[in-house]
């Protein structure tokens, strides 16, 4: 049982600093977004310019390799932890009371998590995967323009509330994961809660409402 206990706690252990290194890589990725929101000609210049940094940068590259490993543990220890709190449950209840304890997110974080998943694969596929492998032209500067790509997929009103949606997700999915990593870490004190909780509010609902923000306003004023 002890053994039991500590791969788990390990595991959780794992999930925490992985989601925590991706709740960082978000503002990054974020700050660098704001650029679309840049009047045209200057946000179509300097998001390529930006874009072509990255891609070039032995650093960036570095810590794109590190930022594609947590995503994969953070599945793979989410799904572990997930199998294994499911084979321990030897006591079946009549009916569930779960609902009376806990938000519908932490009861449903399997589901928010295969939603992002998905997003991510699309995500990945329709710029990542372009951006690296496809034939995109070239801007006035002989950088490639990732720009108008971006404001021909967001120009598509499927995508943008399918992108919207799955803000919602990643939002919920922040709200937990924060709380509960604060619990594993041990920073979830009673003399720290209530701010614990202020910041996990504030960063989950403003990162997610700002990317949520971007393809609209992309799609209704570029």
């Amino acid at each position: 049982m002890g053994q039991w206990r500590q791969k788990t706690l390990t595991r959780k252990n794992w999930m925490a600093f992985t989601g925590l290194f991706l709740c960082f890589f978000l503002v990054i990725h974020l700050l660098g977004n704001l650029q679309l929101m840049l009047p045209d000609e200057r946000a179509h210049l300097q998001f390529n310019a930006y874009s072509h940094l990255l891609s070039g940068n032995i650093l960036i590259k570095i810590i794109s390799w590190v930022l594609y490993a947590s995503i994969i543990a953070h599945v793979v220890y989410a799904i572990a932890i997930t199998l294994t709190n499911k084979r321990s449950r030897d006591v079946k209840y009549h009916y569930d009371r779960r609902g009376e304890v806990s938000k519908w997110y932490t009861r449903n974080m399997g589901v928010l998590g295969t939603i992002i998943f998905i997003f991510l694969v699309i995500h990945f596929r329709d710029f990542w995967y372009v951006y690296k492998f496809g034939s995109l032209p070239l801007d006035e500067r002989g950088n490639k323009d990732l720009y108008r790509l971006v404001v021909a997929v967001y120009s598509e009103t499927w995508y943008v509330l399918v992108y919207v949606l799955c803000m919602v997700a990643l939002c919920y999915h922040l709200l937990h994961g924060f709380f509960s990593a604060a619990r594993t870490l041990g920073v979830y004190h009673p003399r720290y809660v209530r701010w614990v909780r202020v910041i996990g509010w504030i960063y989950s609902v403003g990162i997610c409402a700002a990317f949520a923000w971007i393809p609209i306003y992309v799609h209704f004023l570029k």
